[in-house]
């Protein structure tokens, strides 16, 4: 395939609701004979269930998690572990040729630290976009966990803000952001399309607040960085092909 990719993520408070692995595995299936898909995937809930039962408790700043240096091997378990291959399990089941790596696999995520608040957080300064792209040319799936390679070793990374990277990296068609609500409520009402300037007034005005800041601020940053859109949906918007979109 030579088509550019579609950047899906999915968030971990979803992929534990019945069905929704499935049904993602299903709506990847479908868009996958159109264009190749590259799935980057959380763990939140599943990392503080693990959190939970091993005495540690989550913590968070801005909407991200603060993670130290027990709370990096948890979630590298969840993550690069558990999460990622029940996402690949049910696309094979479902047809799709996937393979799971992490950030770390073949250095595809180099990132610096976030900030000292935030620990073992990184911000990604670097994809190797080669990687992911030969695999779709392969017609293979990338299931993509956001652990990733610092200098100085291992480090978490928010999985919107590694999504909204590769998709600018591999100058995606588009990135979609699948969460729990079918797109960025206004008013009471989902917003079909934002500019950059309004949801950074949105964001401003509380009107955008706690876990929805990041997935917009990975929207924003994709479509700055060349991708043609970015889109905030829930599973059956993925299908449907709704949900807000973000243009330049």
């Amino acid at each position: 395939m030579s088509l550019s990719p579609i950047v899906i993520k999915v968030g971990g408070n979803d992929l534990d609701q019945p069905g929704f692995i499935d049904g993602l595995a299903q709506a990847v299936a479908a868009l996958q004979q159109q264009m190749p898909c590259i799935v980057v995937h959380g763990g939140g809930r599943a990392i503080n269930q693990l959190q939970e039962r091993l005495g540690l408790q989550p913590q968070y700043h801005n909407g991200q998690r603060v993670t130290d240096n027990a709370a990096l091997e948890v979630a590298e378990m969840v993550l690069s572990g558990n999460v990622n291959k029940q996402i690949v399990a049910a696309l094979l089941a479902a047809g799709v040729d996937a393979l799971g790596l992490s950030g770390v696999d073949r250095g595809l995520l180099h990132v610096e630290p976030w900030s000292p608040e935030m620990g073992r957080v990184g911000r990604i300064i670097a994809v190797r976009a080669d990687v992911l792209a030969n695999l779709c040319e392969q017609g293979i799936t990338p299931v993509v966990s956001p652990i990733s390679l610092g200098a100085d070793g291992h480090y978490n990374v928010n999985a919107d803000h590694a999504a909204g990277s590769i998709a600018a990296a591999l100058r995606a068609a588009y990135a979609t952001f699948v969460t729990n609500v079918p797109g960025v409520q206004v008013d009471g009402q989902v917003a079909p399309a934002l500019t950059v300037t309004e949801a950074h007034a949105l964001i401003e005005r509380g009107v955008i607040t706690g876990g929805m800041i990041p997935k917009v601020n990975a929207a924003l940053a994709a479509i700055t960085s060349g991708v043609q859109k970015a889109v905030i949906t829930n599973l059956p918007g993925l299908s449907a092909g709704t949900g807000t979109v973000f243009v330049a």
